[in-house]
């Protein structure tokens, strides 16, 4: 009976795609992906926006930036079958995990959610991917999907270590955008330069002593945040010490997300309160 009802609706879907297979007029493949073969694109779209992601079955976030929301449709003229809805998804994620980005979830259906979501940050870009309504809903196949990719633009800084000193005389403190690897304490080669602009700063003032202090925004717990807080902080204070300042001279500490200086609603407000705070001691 299941096997009949499918057949049925697989009918159903065929027939509603009609006879235009061909991609939409202006539409194109983002550059980061090729599309899987035997799809074409229905339709695009092009704006700046907030999308929803799933972490879980249950549990969303949202990112906002640049949108690219794509719409592929199976060539059902091409004669093959169309692919599972595990393939689209794995066919992405090998991709993606081969550049260097992260899997956050996925789920065929199993769990009543069919889609997945991705993360993958480049030198400039953070991008989060969602592959989405997958029709029609069963488990063996997909006759079409929606691609989401969010492009947020990672916060860059240049700063001489004059600007630095300067800060910490006036103000106590001074605010970093150091950028590191989604979800983890390492960081990225594009920060070096403000790594070794504190080095300069501390070399010239060999007087100076600082606190090296973690924020994060609130997605996430506050558990995890606290944790990658500290751990960020500390990788900060291992720069600095590998370039030859005395440990004597650092301190390090975490604040999670408990200090915000932006609104955690917005992803904007979101990459303001991911920082580094240099604090004079």
């Amino acid at each position: 009976m299941k096997k009949v009802i499918f057949t049925l609706l697989l009918l159903i879907v065929i027939s509603a795609v009609g006879l235009t297979q061909e991609d939409e007029e202006g539409c194109k493949d983002h550059p980061l992906f090729n599309r899987l073969s035997n799809f074409y694109i229905e339709n695009c779209v092009k704006n700046y926006n907030i999308v929803e992601f799933h972490t879980s079955a249950e549990n969303i976030i949202t990112k906002e930036g640049n949108v690219f929301r794509t719409t592929y449709n199976f060539k059902f003229d091409s004669g093959d079958n169309p692919p599972s809805p595990y393939q689209v998804i794995k066919n992405y994620e090998n991709a993606i995990l081969k550049n260097g980005g992260e899997k956050i979830y996925s789920s065929a259906g199993d769990d009543g959610y069919q889609g997945a979501t991705f993360a993958l940050t480049t030198k400039d870009v953070e991008y989060w991917i969602k592959i989405d309504n997958m029709a029609p809903g069963h488990p063996d196949v997909c006759t079409g999907y929606e691609l989401y990719i969010v492009e947020v633009k990672s916060m860059k800084q240049e700063i001489q270590a004059n600007e630095i000193l300067n800060a910490l005389n006036k103000d106590g403190y001074i605010v970093l955008y150091i950028n590191f690897e989604s979800g983890k304490a390492d960081i990225k080669p594009e920060s070096q330069k403000i790594i070794d602009q504190i080095v300069k700063m501390l070399k010239d003032n060999p007087d100076i002593k600082i606190s090296i202090e973690g924020h994060t925004d609130n997605v996430g717990t506050p558990e995890s945040n606290q944790t990658l807080s500290e751990n960020r902080a500390r990788a900060v204070l291992n720069a600095i010490k590998a370039q030859g300042i005395e440990e004597i001279r650092l301190t390090s500490k975490g604040w999670g997300q408990t200090k915000p200086i932006a609104d955690n609603r917005t992803e904007e407000g979101r990459a303001k309160n991911r920082r580094v705070e240099i604090v004079k001691q």
